[in-house]
């Protein structure tokens, strides 16, 4: 199929600024007011700003999609895409040597916490999905940490500003559940030694890596937002000797290296696990809360564990599509799809207003209960099986008009009874893995140990201070998660390893993928290509979005959607946000083949320093 003729051959709902309804009415009278013509994100070096323009687009590929940047990675005995090429070369190599793709993610994520450190790191969390082809299931593994013992809720309270826990600090900081999820994934699936998976990432830490131009630019940012006076944040000494030496952030191009972290990653390949939760490196930490005035202990430290979940699944069209279940945001992505199942997509249109209207409105459905319902399961009766209901898909998916904005929007009522690193990898056998793993916003807390190389989670600001609210503080508890591994399977066979990152934007994208590839027929890599939306804003929050979005929130879109899709949401009333460059990372496998003719894709994000490959 020839590039331009692309979007014709899809069934495209009528165009222009008017939205038709279920039953043929016309949009509202148009609101001039409500938006203005968008720029996209400015992540170029200073000076480049003459390169961003909306009326320059992508070279012309003799094949495939339009707005397509390349090819899917194709490959018959393995494939790895994460956010960073040193990291995916890692995963192949270790696939190559004769790991297994759970040895090749966690080689991965080592390596990422040192080349992204904006994203992923030791002081963070874990989730992932693992397709193991042994038992042709799908298990789940979650590595949440949770709240310090000794941090009580009046602390908490007395720390709030403007009633919400602080972004940056001690007071957000859980208890890092990074490694040991490695641990726990490597115990029951790994085939190379435990110490074999470090290499890569000690080699990088030592030699050292180019900062990549938007890593680099995050990077800026972060430490430019740790070092303001009023940050919050008690201590950043060690936070500019690791990340800024000198005190000069690098710029595009720079090497940097982790000496550090190094160390650590070595402690860690020779101690295992014991040597962070139960060792040196817990005492390390606990010594150094203790001098700044924080609260994360050694004991919080032993008490951690990593645990098997049972994934949450709902069917979309056919495919069953899977989600981490609580305290995770991974209902959402399948409460979305079950309202979207309601609507014939394809008749409306790739792109169109009318597709577009249908999933940001199911989104906004989704998250109300969100905000009301998800939270640690430990702490609270959650009604997932209500939530996650076709028949409760239906009721809710009647709400949604296509000629006008639900106001007001709210959760459900239950029947009585309760920033982040992607990546994949997939092995000969079949095994495919999903992991996502994060710091959560930006770099994270802003605090990093004495001698240690990494920046905690602020994973803890995810909390609620609201009475009786599921997910309100408590010691020894797991905040919300954000973080959500992708995958989906078709007639019983391991299909899609996907995710895409991004705090509230990632069931968002997540959604947008499995729409451009069942509804839309789009290849892996074209379903990451397309340009996105993002909404944000909720009448009821969970902490990671901006206050004051009025009851309709922001809607933001890629300057990719179509001029005319753009004006309709505009005429209907959506309040228009800047392109921000939070429309999320996606990195996907895909499974195309099975048997001795097994064939993997892998697609990969343009909007990050990412690549994926196949061999």
């Amino acid at each position: 199929m020839r590039r331009r003729t692309f979007i014709q051959t899809l069934p495209i709902a009528v165009a222009g600024s008017t939205l038709a309804t279920q039953n043929g009415a016309a949009s509202p009278t148009p609101n001039p007011t409500d938006g203005a013509e968008t720029a996209l994100p400015k992540f170029q070096p200073a000076g480049a700003e003459r390169f961003v323009r909306s009326d320059v687009h992508a070279g012309d590929r003799p094949s495939g999609a339009s707005f397509s940047t390349r090819s899917p990675a194709l490959g018959c005995s393995g494939a790895a895409g994460t956010a960073h090429p040193l990291a995916t070369q890692t995963a192949i190599e270790m696939l190559k040597r004769g790991g297994s793709a759970v040895d090749a993610a966690v080689a991965a994520n080592a390596v990422l916490g040192f080349v992204e450190p904006v994203s992923s790191g030791l002081g963070g969390d874990c989730f992932a999905f693992v397709w193991d082809p042994k038992t042709n299931k799908l298990a789940g593994m979650a590595s949440s940490g949770r709240s310090p013992q000794s941090l009580s809720l009046a602390t908490v309270r007395s720390r709030a500003v403007n009633g919400v826990i602080p972004h940056l600090g001690a007071v957000t900081v859980s208890t890092p559940g990074a490694l040991d999820g490695w641990w726990t994934l490597h115990q029951r699936y790994g085939k190379l030694k435990w110490a074999e998976l470090f290499e890569p990432a000690i080699h990088a830490c030592e030699a050292g890596d180019p900062t990549p131009q938007i890593i680099g630019w995050y990077l800026k940012r972060n430490m430019a937002i740790f070092l303001r006076p009023g940050s919050g944040v008690e201590e950043t000494a060690n936070a500019v000797a690791t990340y800024t030496p000198g005190g000069v952030a690098p710029n595009e191009y720079d090497v940097r290296r982790n000496p550090d972290l190094a160390r650590t990653y070595r402690m860690i390949a020779e101690g295992g696990r014991d040597v962070f939760y139960d060792g040196p490196i817990a005492q390390t930490i606990d010594a150094y809360f203790k001098r700044i005035g924080g609260w994360l202990s050694a004991e919080d430290l032993r008490e951690h564990h990593a645990e098997w979940v049972e994934p949450l699944v709902t069917s979309y069209r056919g495919v069953d599509v899977y989600g981490m279940p609580a305290n995770t945001q991974g209902l959402a992505t399948l409460q979305m799809l079950n309202m979207i199942e309601q609507f014939d997509m394809r008749e409306f249109g790739f792109q169109s207003p009318q597709s577009l209207q249908v999933q940001i409105e199911a989104k906004r459905l989704a998250y109300e209960d969100r905000a009301r319902y998800y939270a640690d399961p430990h702490f609270a009766k959650i009604p997932i099986e209500w939530l996650n209901s076709k028949d409760y898909a239906k009721e809710r998916a009647k709400l949604i008009r296509l000629d006008r904005i639900l106001e007001p929007v709210y959760p459900g009522q239950a029947p009585s009874h309760g920033d982040t690193t992607y990546f994949t990898t997939a092995d000969k056998d079949g095994m495919m893995v999903s992991i996502i793993q994060s710091n959560f916003r930006g770099m994270g807390s802003g605090l990093v140990a004495d001698g240690l190389g990494f920046m905690f989670q602020d994973r803890g600001e995810l909390f609620s201070l609201q009475e009786g609210h599921p997910n309100i503080y408590a010691p020894g508890k797991r905040p919300f998660q954000t973080i959500i591994p992708g995958f989906a399977v078709n007639n019983g066979v391991p299909w899609l390893s996907f995710g895409v990152m991004g705090g509230d934007m990632q069931p968002q994208g997540q959604t947008q993928i499995i729409v451009n590839r069942v509804d839309y027929g789009l290849d892996v890599q074209a379903a990451a290509d397309s340009p996105r939306w993002h909404h944000e804003g909720s009448s009821q929050t969970m902490g990671e979005d901006p206050p004051n979005l009025g009851p309709r929130g922001v809607l933001r879109l890629e300057a990719g959607v179509p001029v005319e899709t753009r004006k309709a949401l505009i005429d209907l009333g959506w309040p228009m946000g800047a392109s921000d460059g939070g429309f999320g990372r996606y990195e996907c496998i895909e499974n195309r083949k099975q048997g001795n003719n097994r064939v993997y894709a892998a697609g990969s994000e343009m909007r990050a320093d990412a690549v994926a490959l196949a061999y």
